[in-house]
């Protein structure tokens, strides 16, 4: 049985609830060390995009509060810089008044990310996805670079994200 084959064998007995989140887990470990990251990548975007996941922002969120500082301050960079002009006034709703200079083309540095929580991250997340989509892509991109912390993204989002894999692939 190849991969692929024992991929779409997970997925569909997870689905069908016969598959464990143990075993979702372990097809992606070996799914995501043996296919490109830009492959990774567009599996994780279809997931943060899918109706059967929770919203993009909360997997975000997920993610960040996993991330060390350096991945928090890129991925903050990126969502920042989606959000233009507009993401110092939200900086300043949210109480991160001392991060607007990143929205002046100065970057978000990594100890200035360890002060932004999970929960502000949902808002900058939600923001910058109503304002520009592709930051999903983005996202996914970035941690597609990072695959040990798409596994806290949760068994079901893996599942969707695995079967996006396996059909492209297919």
């Amino acid at each position: 049985m190849t991969l692929l084959d024992n991929l779409s064998n997970i997925v569909n007995r997870f689905t069908q609830g016969g598959a464990t989140e143990a075993d979702v887990h372990e097809a992606y470990e070996k799914v995501a060390t043996s296919i490109p990251t830009g492959t990774l990548a567009n599996g994780l975007s279809h997931a943060f995009r899918s109706e059967d996941t929770p919203p993009f922002e909360q997997m975000l969120s997920g993610l960040y509060g996993q991330s060390n500082p350096e991945q928090k301050a890129g991925v903050l960079n990126q969502l920042l810089g989606s959000l233009g002009p507009g993401a110092s006034s939200m900086l300043g709703t949210l109480g991160l008044g001392s991060l607007a200079g990143a929205t002046a083309g100065n970057a978000i540095t990594p100890q200035q990310a360890q002060s932004v929580s999970p929960e502000a991250i949902q808002t900058i997340a939600r923001q910058a996805a109503t304002k520009d989509p592709s930051i999903m892509d983005r996202a996914a991109g970035f941690y597609a670079q990072h695959p040990t912390l798409v596994k806290s993204i949760g068994a079901g989002a893996l599942a969707v994200m695995m079967s996006r894999i396996s059909k492209a692939r297919a």
